[in-house]
Order: structure tokens, then C-alpha cells, then sequence
């Protein structure tokens, strides 16, 4: 299991359905820092069991330390894909490292690293408009365009209000990537991106400041090589989500998001996670956000004594690939 590692689709073409998950970097159990990636694919599926294919890539050239809190995207250029990876942290390097603060982290650089798929080749890249290290930022990718969002910078400890559009060409020779900086950035961190429509994502959750969560929601629209920001309605968070201090989660595809809160926000099972789902829709839909409990929370109100455990409905097996 990883902790915090970036994570991003790449689709076999932008009509298919079928697609595999990149995963980069990320916290391990015994809190190293990885500085792989992973391309893991569906296998077969049926009504009880669900086969995934896990492969390891080997990266070579600039490659990427091994880091947290960052961000993996995919862009498509003159026919060709790559991975642009770019914040994190990571630790502090061995040589400034000290007895009282051994395990301290620091920012990543801020450098932006292409990811070739077929040769592993990697390549980074530093550009003047990048001047602070990010992590917990949002990234938004649309063909050769990335937008980052947002994110904390450890050093300074603030929680800017960036926004950042990294244009990508690929041609036959050396790649090429080219940052403007925009103006009406969101100031958050942590925060989770859904898409809802081929050009319209939802941004949810995340944190103002360490002690705030950012209750309200926007609707990001990509256009014509241009972003638009605006806030939406937020949906009727439950006095639980609006009261506890800590919430996490995913996005879970086709504008639903998992969110998560601490089992000791509701006073009952100190330990346990307790879930919720928030389905965001588009302008042809109902906008209105729907927040549902999943099955295997636990309402306030009920006992933990009386609630039926939750079994997997369905087996979910790997194989592992180098």
C-alpha cells in the first residue's frame, strides 16, 4: 500500500472506455518514499471477481525522487503521449539532515518531469515561472495543456491562490514545455478534481488552512486553450462533514467523489473511516449535489452493536509484472 501517491488515467483513445491507472511515488508502509510508477490494467472481470494487471516500469534518465503529495498527468501531442509529474515532497537530503529533525521533510523542487511510456525515458525540466515548491496542488490535463491549481508550500506555509498552464509539445525530436502563470487562482490544498463532461470538472473539498476546510465547490470549465473558475452550489453537507476537522478521499470517475471523515468525529468507533459519496452533475443535469451514506458507514444515530458487518461483494485479484 501507498500513502499520498499520484495517480492518473490513461485512456487507449479518447472515445474507449477501457483504460489503465498510472501510479507514481508515494508513502510506504515503513514510511520510505517510493520513486516508482505503475501501470495497472483490467484483466477480465465478471459478477464475483475482478482480475487486475499490476507492471512495474523502469525509468531512466532525469528520474524523479522518490516524493508524496504530487501530481501525475497525461498529454497528448502531434499524435504522442507522455506523463508530466510535478510537486511533492520529499525528505530532507542526507547531507543537511540532522539528529532532532532526521525525518523532516522538505518541497520537491519545482521541476517538471515528462515520462516517456515506451521507453521509460524521463526528462525535467525548469521553468522560471516556477519558482516555489507545491504539494497537494490540483493538476488538470486537456490534450497538451496542463492546469495547476492551488497546493501548500511547506516552506513558506501558505496556501497560494496559483494557477499555473503547462503547455506541452511533443514533436519528433526533444520534447518542449512552456508555463504562464494566470491570474484567478483558488487558494487550497488537497483538494478533489471530478470530470462531469468532456470539458467541465467539479473541484471539491481540501483545506483553507490547517485548522479550515474549504467547504464550497467550483465548477472548472477547459475551453478553447482557456479556463474558467466559478463558484457552484454546495451540496447540504451532513453536520458530521461540517464538523469534523480532518476529511479525505477520491475521485471515483463520472463526477462521483468518496469522501471520508475519522471514526472519532462521531464518537463511536475511535478507529473505524466513515464514507460518503457526493455525486456532482452537470448544466444538462439536475445541478444539484447529492450526498449519500455509503453502506458500509455508520449513521450518527445508530449502534455499533446492532450494525451488520460489510462484506465484499466482489474478489479482486493481482498479478504482478516487471
Amino acid at each position: 500500500p501507498l500513502r499520498y501517491p499520484a495517480l492518473c488515467t490513461l485512456r487507449s483513445n479518447a472515445k474507449s472506455d477501457e483504460y489503465q491507472y498510472i501510479i507514481h511515488g508515494g508513502k510506504t508502509p515503513n514510511n520510505d518514499l517510493s520513486d516508482k510508477i505503475y501501470f495497472i490494467s483490467l484483466v477480465s472481470k465478471n459478477s464475483k471477481k475482478m482480475t487486475f494487471q499490476c507492471i512495474e516500469k523502469d525509468l531512466g534518465g532525469d528520474v524523479p525522487e522518490g516524493r508524496y503529495g504530487h501530481t501525475i498527468s497525461v498529454v497528448h501531442s502531434r499524435g504522442k503521449s507522455m506523463s508530466a509529474i510535478f510537486g511533492g515532497r520529499s525528505y530532507t537530503p542526507l547531507a543537511q539532515r540532522t539528529t532532532e529533525k532526521w525525518n523532516s521533510v522538505v518541497d520537491c523542487l519545482p521541476s517538471v518531469f515528462l515520462v516517456d511510456f515506451e521507453f521509460g525515458c524521463c526528462t525535467s525540466y525548469m521553468l522560471p515561472e516556477l519558482q516555489d515548491g507545491l504539494s497537494f496542488h490540483v493538476s488538470i490535463a486537456r490534450d497538451d495543456t496542463i492546469y495547476i491549481l492551488g497546493g501548500h508550500s511547506l516552506q513558506n506555509n501558505t496556501r497560494c491562490p496559483n494557477l499555473y498552464k503547462l503547455k506541452v509539445d511533443l514533436p519528433l525530436g526533444s520534447p518542449s514545455v512552456t508555463c504562464t502563470i494566470l491570474p484567478g487562482g483558488i487558494s487550497v490544498s488537497s483538494a478533489i478534481v471530478t470530470q462531469i463532461s468532456d470539458t467541465e470538472f467539479v473541484l471539491v473539498g481540501g483545506y483553507h488552512s490547517d485548522n479550515e476546510k474549504r467547504l464550497v465547490c467550483n465548477t472548472i470549465v477547459l475551453e478553447d486553450s482557456k479556463i474558467k473558475i466559478v463558484e457552484r452550489e454546495s451540496p447540504e453537507w451532513t453536520p458530521d462533514i461540517k464538523h469534523c476537522r480532518i476529511w479525505f478521499g477520491c475521485d471515483m470517475g463520472k463526477g462521483s467523489v468518496l469522501l471520508g471523515i475519522p471514526g472519532a468525529n462521531k464518537q463511536l468507533i475511535s478507529d473505524a473511516n466513515y464514507f460518503y459519496i457526493l455525486r456532482c452533475k452537470g448544466e444538462e443535469e439536475d445541478k444539484e449535489e447529492e450526498l449519500t451514506t455509503q453502506i458500509c458507514s455508520q449513521t450518527s444515530s445508530e449502534d455499533p452493536g446492532d450494525s451488520t458487518p460489510f462484506e465484499d461483494s466482489e474478489e479482486f485479484s493481482f498479478s504482478a509484472e516487471t
